[in-house]
């Protein structure tokens, strides 16, 4: 388990921002990993905090072939700890509305069930 907290802050033309909080040195960066479809991103930065020692300013540009149909996902991760700080998500594409509606479809046809069976135990219960 990994003492590094990570709170996402933008994303701005195309580059992730992010802050990792924990017990480091300033002269201890943190190892930080960035991985999409098992590949490690090159360019992650990693810069500290002027204003707070245990802060530190975690940035990567997400690449254009990530930009896809679908869903693309980001691992963020401590390598030195061997754990994982986070994930960041794109959705985009036909294919995100065919899963959406596919979702609420499914969660209809529940609500639907559970309606019946709460009427169904109403009158059974009267």
């Amino acid at each position: 388990m990994s003492d590094l907290k990570l709170s996402a802050i933008r994303v701005v033309r195309g580059t992730w921002e992010g802050v990792l909080t924990g017990d480091t040195a300033a002269d201890d960066a943190p190892a930080v990993s960035v991985s999409h479809r098992g590949r490690d991103l090159e360019g992650v930065e990693l810069t500290p905090d002027t204003d707070r020692p245990d802060q530190w300013h975690l940035r990567f540009a997400i690449p254009m072939e990530a930009l896809s149909g679908g869903v693309q996902t980001f691992l963020i991760r401590d390598t030195r700890q061997e754990s994982d700080l986070g994930t960041f998500s794109i959705a985009m594409g036909d294919a995100l509305d065919h899963d959406i509606r596919a979702e609420v479809d499914l969660l209809r046809a529940e609500l639907d069930m559970l309606k019946r069976a709460f009427r169904r135990h109403c009158l059974e219960t009267a």
